[in-house]
């Protein structure tokens, strides 16, 4: 993979992020509900949106990130309490996945793909939950997003009083401006989009259920980070990348794990691969997932301890290979599609 440019760098983003994912967990571990990591990690999800923006608009950004992070973690944690059936759990995963894919493309989110939704509503729904706890878990959800947004927006607080000239590392310029595009709706591309992540993670879903691996929903993620956003270019060589990125963060993170290390250090390695993987991801998705992936299967090791790391591990080479390898074959044909219909990247 090619080394990412230091100048695109963002190190504010990264810091930013951390702190988010931090305060939360190191609360939870201070009143022992360490077993609740993923929801307020989720919530925390929220300060990975708007960047770069003005606060004018981040605002809108980071408020519609919110929103959704919650509702996804509120559907899941539902479907959890109803011993999650898959007669309501895809049909709520389509649902998620195409309005979060029509919303990236109507207000240009950045992240731009419906990702982090889908990871929100899946992970939540396979966490056991007892009813008298969905208030508890979606509050908590509710709170760790709301601090992010405070986050997020305490920027301009900073700015006022320091200037980015006093520090063009750390406070970089803000020069991303995204419009509201209401042709979204009505775009053939955001369609094609829409549907590829529809069937995709109908297809990789299904097949790792049919032959039994643990962690199906790794496949769906996985297939949904491969899938390219709306409108851009399906390039082949991109996927490879997010493929590779994964299973070096699968390695990296059996080497941090293996000894089964205290959940103080388990939460500093969260929060360490939250700073590094915000910082690479606007220059090179496929190496900010070397991050991305430890950060994620150290949540899921937070919350179901239960769980062997080297099945964690497993689990996740093998879904990601099998959700990369359906994502290329919807990329593939994406690219058939757009060159018979004429549709522009």
């Amino acid at each position: 993979m090619r080394a990412p440019q230091l100048t695109t760098l963002s190190v504010e983003v990264g810091l930013r992020a951390a702190t988010a994912v931090a305060v939360p967990l190191l609360i939870l571990f201070a009143v022992g509900r360490l077993d609740l990591a993923a929801y307020a990690s989720f919530g925390a999800f929220t300060a990975l949106y708007g960047r770069n923006e003005p606060y004018r608009i981040r605002i809108r950004s980071v408020s519609i990130a919110a929103v959704v992070l919650v509702a996804t973690i509120a559907l899941g944690t539902v479907v959890a309490a109803l011993g999650e059936p898959l007669a309501l759990l895809v049909p709520l995963l389509i649902v998620v996945v195409t309005l979060g894919t029509i919303l990236a493309a109507t207000f240009q989110l950045l992240p731009a793909q419906p990702l982090f939704f889908v990871f929100a509503l899946l992970v939540c729904a396979a966490v056991p939950t007892p009813a008298h706890e969905i208030g508890l878990r979606i509050g908590l959800a509710a709170l760790s997003a709301a601090f992010s947004w405070l986050l997020t927006m305490s920027g301009w607080v900073i700015r006022r009083l320091t200037g980015t000239a006093s520090n063009p590392v750390l406070l970089k310029e803000l020069r991303r401006a995204p419009a509201v595009d209401t042709s979204a709706i009505r775009d053939a591309r955001v369609w094609l989009a829409v549907a590829q992540n529809v069937v995709g993670v109908v297809v990789a879903g299904g097949i790792a259920l049919a032959f039994g691996l643990g962690h199906a929903y790794w496949a769906v993620v996985s297939l949904v980070a491969v899938i390219p956003p709306a409108r851009a270019a399906h390039s082949i060589s991109r996927s490879v990348h997010r493929v590779v990125g994964t299973i070096i963060g699968v390695g990296l993170t059996v080497l941090l794990l293996f000894w089964s290390p205290s959940p103080l250090f388990v939460i500093g390695v969260i929060v360490v691969c939250q700073v590094f993987a915000e910082v690479l991801v606007g220059a090179h998705y496929g190496t900010a997932l070397v991050f991305i992936t430890p950060m994620a299967l150290s949540v899921s090791y937070l919350s179901t301890t239960k769980v062997a790391l080297s099945t964690l591990a497993v689990d996740r080479v093998l879904e990601t290979v099998l959700g990369a390898a359906v994502g290329i074959l919807l990329v593939l044909a994406a690219r058939w599609i757009e060159r018979v219909r004429g549709l522009a990247a």
